[in-house]
């Protein structure tokens, strides 16, 4: 997978190389555009480092480079960047979000697993804005219910300004969740559970919003088409996420350019 010189020109001067060695010892280092090539090649195709082309870096200094770019906060400064300018564009809007989780199978053991009635398996956490774009994803153990990570998937979010609403499905119909997020500025906006039996809160009319929630299935949809996306073969969480942080890369990509990925 190639990126396009527009593409490129937007995303390097967001990338930070180390400083050279005062001795100017060592190796070259290798192109970052190249080596995020590679990485975006394993996101896209789900292959494993080892079956990496010849073409390519070679691989450990590609997975060397993604770890860096993943724990150094790289992937995520991008999407803040990218972020910020979208909504100043009015590209990205928050007056209006949508929240939902799925559950990533597991192919190998890892500290932050959960062992549920599926299997072992991950749980990915996306708001989507008004447009279906991503604005904050999170990976965590498969086991705590939805409305325990609601507030640490905001805190992820790659802008500095809050949703306005946010709208979930009945999974997220909470009273204690409801008044942590008013805290906050934020509405959250879900329909009653069929077992509910507290008095409702929810206006019927704020409820027709519920109905545009299928966004965030879209963006499910969307990150579902990088294959290393769909289930997880990383050992540790931090990896996978910065697989799904490279998924809402390309969609912010896709959105400055155009499909324009060779």
């Amino acid at each position: 997978m190639k990126l396009t010189d527009a593409q490129w020109a937007r995303i390097e001067p967001l990338i930070v190389s180390p400083p050279k060695r005062p001795d100017r010892r060592g190796r070259p280092r290798r192109a970052d555009r190249e080596i995020l090539e590679a990485i975006l090649w394993i996101l896209q195709t789900g292959a494993p480092w080892a079956k990496l082309p010849a073409h390519f870096p070679p691989r450990s200094t590609c997975h060397d480079r993604f770890q860096a770019w993943n724990r150094n906060g790289t992937l995520q400064r991008i999407l803040q960047v990218l972020a910020e300018e979208l909504h100043q564009q009015g590209k990205l809007k928050l007056s209006e979000c949508f929240i939902d989780a799925c559950f990533v199978a597991a192919k190998k053991g890892g500290r932050v697993l959960g062992k549920t009635k599926r299997g072992k398996g991950s749980k990915l956490m996306a708001i989507a804005d008004a447009n279906g774009m991503p604005l904050a994803v999170l990976v965590a153990s498969a086991s705590p219910h939805e409305t325990r990570l609601v507030e640490a998937t905001l805190a992820a979010r790659f802008t500095e300004a809050r949703p306005v609403r946010l709208i979930g499905d009945r999974a997220y119909d909470s009273d204690p969740l409801d008044k942590a997020l008013a805290q906050q500025g934020i509405e959250m906006i879900a329909p009653h559970r069929r077992n509910r039996k507290r008095k409702k809160t929810q206006d019927g009319r704020k409820l027709r919003r519920y109905r545009r929630r299928w966004k965030v299935e879209r963006l499910f949809a969307w990150l579902g088409h990088f294959r290393r996306i769909v289930m997880r073969h990383e050992r540790y969480a931090e990896n996978y996420l910065g697989f799904v942080l490279l998924g809402c890369l390309m969609i912010f990509l896709r959105t400055f350019f155009g499909w324009l990925l060779l």
